[in-house]
């Protein structure tokens, strides 16, 4: 358990959301400079916050969430970096690879319990979400469908760690899903949804990196004891 100064590490990080999020508020400021700087250190200052109240060794659970980060990061600012290549997609590319890591730290690494029955929703979240948007994926129906599955298998192997890491799973899926319906929306979205969906985001990953670092080591599994006659 990091000791208490530690956790101080993270306060750059929530700097950095709520000065982020200020810059999303409607009719009081406007995008600009600062929401393009406040969202390019969103992740490196997460990022920097987990390394610094980590402890022990930083074997494959570090570096499965750093790479998760990275790859968040680069999803982030992906129109930035990447300004030959389709914003969209290759945001959604980024963020699959995201999703990966944490499902493969979830699984192999900070797996603690069985599936809850209560996952099966992220199914039905998964046809609802599709059926809905389908008509108006075109080209990119496939491969938003692939990202929705991975997505909701990120926030159901979650749901198999803790309750912390399964909270900011959760937390992480709305963000997406919100940012789903502001690309291709049904009815126009109402001016917080940028709001929306970057609180859900800054929260879902601070979440889940906490809990990362709180989290203990797998439970091995039991022998069963041979029943004697």
């Amino acid at each position: 358990m990091p000791s208490r100064a530690r956790w101080w590490a993270f306060a750059p990080y929530v700097v950095v959301t709520l000065w982020h999020l200020e810059t999303l508020l409607p009719g009081i400021a406007q995008p600009g400079t600062a929401e393009l700087v406040s969202k390019l250190l969103l992740m490196p200052t997460l990022t920097i916050g987990v390394a610094a109240v980590w402890r022990g060794v930083r074997g494959m659970r570090f570096g499965l969430l750093m790479a998760a980060l990275l790859f968040s990061w680069l999803g982030d600012e992906a129109g930035v970096f990447f300004r030959m290549l389709p914003e969209v997609p290759t945001m959604v590319g980024f963020f699959a690879l995201a999703h990966v890591a944490y499902i493969w730290l979830f699984t192999r690494h900070l797996k603690q319990r069985r599936l809850p029955g209560w996952t099966l929703v992220f199914a039905a979240w998964w046809i609802a979400m599709i059926g809905t948007l389908w008509p108006r994926l075109g080209p990119l129906a496939v491969p938003m469908a692939v990202y929705g599955l991975i997505l909701g298998s990120m926030a159901t192997t979650a749901a198999a760690t803790t309750p912390l890491i399964a909270t900011g799973g959760v937390v992480f899926l709305v963000s997406d899903s919100v940012l789903a319906f502001q690309l291709f929306p049904p009815t126009p979205l109402g001016e917080w949804s940028d709001l929306a969906v970057m609180t859900a985001y800054c929260l879902g990953q601070l979440l889940i990196a906490v809990g990362i670092v709180l989290a203990p080591a797998p439970q091995p599994a039991r022998a069963q004891t041979p029943v004697t006659a």
